[in-house]
């Protein structure tokens, strides 16, 4: 990884994507586009190169990537990539193998394939980690490539007249798993992980200038109704009057991009991201991503958390990264949730979808918290506690994460 995160730092994503459960490559892979799967073989490690950029969804670097394969037919369920040392590090490298390893025995995985990504001086320390664990902990590693500058070496290839010292050359671009991609659909793959990252940055220039403009507005707003609810005689009334217009922010935001394609203005968007740090609000958009509608959710809250100025950050790019890991885009939800600690180093919601992506949790299990009119019926608990004991200890509140 890149941006503020060290060497040895991980992106974890699941697939159902199926390389070699056994020695000489050959196997099918199962590959999921939408509601579509078909067949793709890997039958080669040219084969086997040309797929894993297609599950990271960006071409790898200085990278270690493992995955892990479930049988019986040796279906990939998870790939995980970390950062290469920026120097031959054998302590580094350890950990680095501890980890790797550690996420996929954890979810079950007793057999994969490896990937380094670099020079051999760098990927071999780690290759050797990674083989020592994995032998440790009878995991079977059934292929390690290393690649680099269009070749490729195999560590456990022992015959010369298959695998040159020079390496062998390869060719993702022209490869026919690539094409099978293509043809299904799959989402073109980016050249760097700093193309994903950029995927999130915030919108700069005149763009940018409106939008904080925008967002002062919504602050000039915000605080109008503050004030006109502050002479009501309940507690918590101010902060209902916002929940209600952020509330009907979010049902026409959703309603606007799924039904007809359309992004919020910036007067509307800077509203919606001023109401989301209400966290009834940011549950009940949460509650509000169905999984028959991924790719909408992903282009409304990347734009939004593009568009997101200081302080507004947190809430978006932490949905974007639970609709993210829920399309099974591991590097597009950590740097989602790099964006959102970022902003707020201490935003619950962000750390704890980084513990659980980080452990391989597969995609199947990032289901909705709670359904609308459940976050509704919670809150409305937590509001009532409010009103009748006068505020002076902490209201019950949902825990939806």
């Amino acid at each position: 990884m890149t941006d503020k995160r060290s060497a040895g730092d991980q992106d974890a994503q699941s697939t159902t994507v199926q390389p070699s459960a056994a020695p000489g490559m050959s196997t099918r892979a199962g590959l999921s586009v939408g509601d579509q799967e078909r067949a793709v073989r890997i039958g080669s490690p040219a084969a086997l190169l040309a797929i894993v950029p297609q599950l990271l969804q960006f071409e790898p670097r200085m990278s270690l990537v493992v995955l892990g394969a479930e049988p019986p037919r040796g279906r990939v369920r998870l790939t995980v990539r970390f950062d290469l040392p920026a120097r031959p590090d054998p302590v580094l490298a350890d950990e680095i193998a501890r980890r790797a390893l550690g996420v996929l025995v954890a979810q079950g995985f007793q057999a994969g394939v490896a990937v380094g990504y670099g020079p051999g001086r760098l990927v071999t320390p780690v290759a050797d980690a990674v083989r020592r664990r994995a032998a440790d902990l009878g995991f079977r590693l059934t292929e390690f490539l290393r690649a680099e500058a269009g070749r490729y070496w195999s560590y456990l290839c022992t015959e010369p007249s298959c695998c040159s010292p020079d390496g062998e050359p390869y060719d993702v671009a022209g490869h026919p798993v690539t094409a099978a991609f293509a043809e299904a659909g799959a989402d073109p793959v980016l050249a760097s992980r700093e193309e994903v990252a950029a995927l999130v940055a915030p919108t700069g220039g005149p763009e940018g200038e409106a939008m904080f403009q925008a967002t002062l507005r919504a602050e000039d707003r915000s605080a109008r109704l503050i004030a006109r609810a502050a002479t009501s005689a309940r507690n918590g009334a101010a902060r209902r009057v916002i929940r209600g217009a952020g509330l009907e922010a979010v049902r026409q935001a959703l309603d606007a991009c799924l039904a007809r394609g359309e992004l919020p203005s910036d007067s509307d968007a800077a509203w919606l991201l001023v109401a989301l740090r209400d966290l009834r609000v940011r549950d009940d958009a949460w509650s509000r991503m169905d999984h028959r509608h991924m790719k909408e959710h992903l282009r409304l809250w990347t734009d939004l958390t593009r568009r997101a100025r200081p302080g507004y950050v947190a809430a978006a790019a932490s949905l974007l990264a639970f609709v993210a890991w829920q399309n099974g885009n591991g590097a597009l939800a950590n740097v989602a949730l790099d964006r959102a600690q970022a902003d707020d180093p201490g935003y619950t919601m962000a750390r704890l979808l980084r513990e659980v992506i980080d452990s391989g949790a597969p995609p199947r299990l990032a289901r909705l918290p709670m359904t609308p009119e459940e976050v509704a019926a919670s809150y409305q608990e937590a509001d009532e506690w409010e009103d009748d004991d006068a505020g002076e200890a902490t209201p019950p509140g949902p825990d939806p994460t």
